[in-house]
């Protein structure tokens, strides 16, 4: 969608962020053209399906730079966010939303960056909702520039309070969120949910991942039994549907749960099924102990901290943090770097799963950081017990230094492996087009392109009057026949009353034109 200025509200607080292709929110300059575009990867299976269920956000320039005046460095960044291929719901929206915020308030050394995760019926509209409310309420906090921990804590509850209060359903929906406010040399991470954050941090000739939140899921011992206390059963979908024993535990890692994780659900009842132990929203979960409370980290940044990640689990569900730091380290370019993410993540869930997830990821570089020669964390977990567990219990505060993860010192918990099994779905479906002599593979377009010639395509479509209001699904069709020609100096590309007479032309400046009939 064309970056618009936004309405001035003396009610409101002047934000912005990217929004969803199904989202008519107005956005400030700040925001860049928003692209439905093809990656490459034709050999690979199902990167080819990108062209008819994108719903990417990437910046017309490719990446933006900010300045960080305090600290002296400069911070680049580029974000990606695909919408998930879902087979019986090939128009389901993009879930996911993020938001990026650079100066975030008026002040230029803070800087903001969030991921949000939708789901449930209501999803998207949650996902949105909170990616505009939870910066409203910390830019509006009265401690935000006296203690960034407290605020952003409060910042999320009230959110959540908020959701809960709005006339938008999210009795069954919500979204998670994983936030970093930058603030001079310290970066501020609050999560809630199972999307995550990661840093890299230089270790010698190598770059390790360093993990500045912890999924949270039934798999972490510390949620599982808190959740427990709170009343909610924990059960994968084999055990609700009697076909494993529900009094014993059969999960035992994340890579080794064969797409059926452990679940929520109500002492009595089949619903809600949740496979996190943290979000906004969900009302009725919340009575089994999924809360808003974030886990918060705080981190002094050195010059040994090249960039960070922030991504949805439709990355991570497949794909390790180091796996990801290690992608990112190849790329100059952070807008590379979000392309090749989100292209190998979209690849492996086809090929261990019969969808994807949706998949969206913000690649942040930091450059030119000196004269850091200590690194401080700083982390602020919160401490639950059934009594208080909807209640903001009193942030606990423990600091270390080193470079050891943060979260080492409030929890015993690790993120879980990425997973490397092939759900029963997908043995069912490889099975069946064995069994038919055929491998599935997602149907391709008409014509493959690069990611690129999408974006020059998007970029012509928007520029002419004839398809400015093309929707969603007429623009892919039209993508999809477009077909690029090869033609040199003096060739004719068409003739009056021939084939093709009737086209729209897209010149690079190369002698290379893309056209349908």
């Amino acid at each position: 969608k064309e970056p618009q200025r936004g309405r001035t509200n003396t009610a409101e607080i002047a934000v912005f962020s990217p929004t969803s292709s199904n989202e008519g929110e107005e956005t400030r300059d700040q925001i860049h053209s928003q692209l439905s575009l093809n990656l490459p990867g034709d050999q690979e299976l199902g990167i080819t399906r990108l062209s008819r269920v994108s719903s990417q956000f990437l910046p017309a320039d490719g990446s933006r730079a900010v300045k960080v005046p305090s600290g002296n460095y400069e911070l680049k960044y580029s974000y990606l966010s695909q919408r998930g291929y879902y087979p019986d719901a090939l128009d389901k929206a993009n879930q996911d939303s993020f938001c990026i915020h650079t100066p975030f308030g008026t002040n230029p050394d803070d800087h903001f960056f969030g991921v949000f995760d939708g789901h449930g019926e209501f999803g998207a509209e949650c996902s949105q909702f909170v990616k505009r409310k939870l910066c409203e309420n910390l830019l509006r906090s009265n401690k935000f520039h006296v203690d960034a921990i407290e605020a952003c804590h409060a910042a999320y509850l009230k959110t959540n309070t908020q959701l809960h209060a709005d006339s938008l359903d999210d009795s069954m929906s919500g979204t998670t969120a994983i936030t970093v406010l930058v603030r001079g040399r310290k970066i501020y991470v609050a999560n809630s949910g199972d999307s995550r954050a990661v840093i890299a941090e230089k270790r010698g000739k190598e770059i390790v991942a360093v993990d500045l939140s912890i999924d949270q899921t039934p798999f972490r011992v510390d949620e599982l039994e808190r959740v427990k206390l709170c009343g909610a059963r924990v059960l994968t979908l084999d055990q609700i549907e009697g076909l494993k024993n529900p009094d014993v535990q059969c999960w035992g890692t994340e890579e080794g749960d064969d797409g059926d994780p452990p679940r929520l659900w109500v002492p009595n009842g089949m619903y809600p099924g949740t496979a996190f132990t943290r979000s906004i929203g969900d009302s009725i979960a919340e009575t089994i102990g999924v809360v808003a409370n974030p886990e918060i980290v705080m981190l002094e940044l050195t010059e040994d901290h090249p960039f960070f990640v922030l991504a949805s689990d439709g990355v991570f569900e497949f794909l390790s943090s180091q796996t990801v730091v290690d992608m990112v380290a190849k790329h100059n370019d952070p807008r590379d770097a979000c392309a090749a993410i989100v292209a190998e993540s979209y690849r492996l869930w086809l090929q261990y799963e019969t969808r994807t997830d949706d998949i969206t990821v913000i690649v942040v570089h930091i450059n030119g950081l000196v004269g850091v020669s200590e690194q401080a964390f700083c982390s602020r977990c919160i401490s639950f017990n059934p009594a208080s567990i909807l209640r903001p219990p009193v942030p606990q505060v423990s600091e270390a230094t080193g470079s050891e993860s943060p979260l080492a010192f409030s929890l015993s918990s690790r993120n879980q492996q990425a997973r490397h099994d092939l759900s029963r779905a997908r043995l069912r479906a490889i099975e069946s087009s064995l069994e038919n002599g055929k491998i599935w593979v997602p149907p391709p377009p008409a014509h493959r392109k690069t990611w690129e010639e999408e974006a020059h395509i998007e970029r012509a479509l928007h520029d002419h009057f004839l398809f400015r209001k093309l929707t969603d699904s007429q623009r892919h069709v039209l993508l999809d026949c477009m077909q690029r020609i090869e033609v040199q100096p003096g060739d004719t590309v068409v003739k009056q009353g021939g084939e093709g007479d009737c086209f729209y032309v897209v010149g690079s400046g190369e002698f290379e034109v893309l056209a349908t009939q």
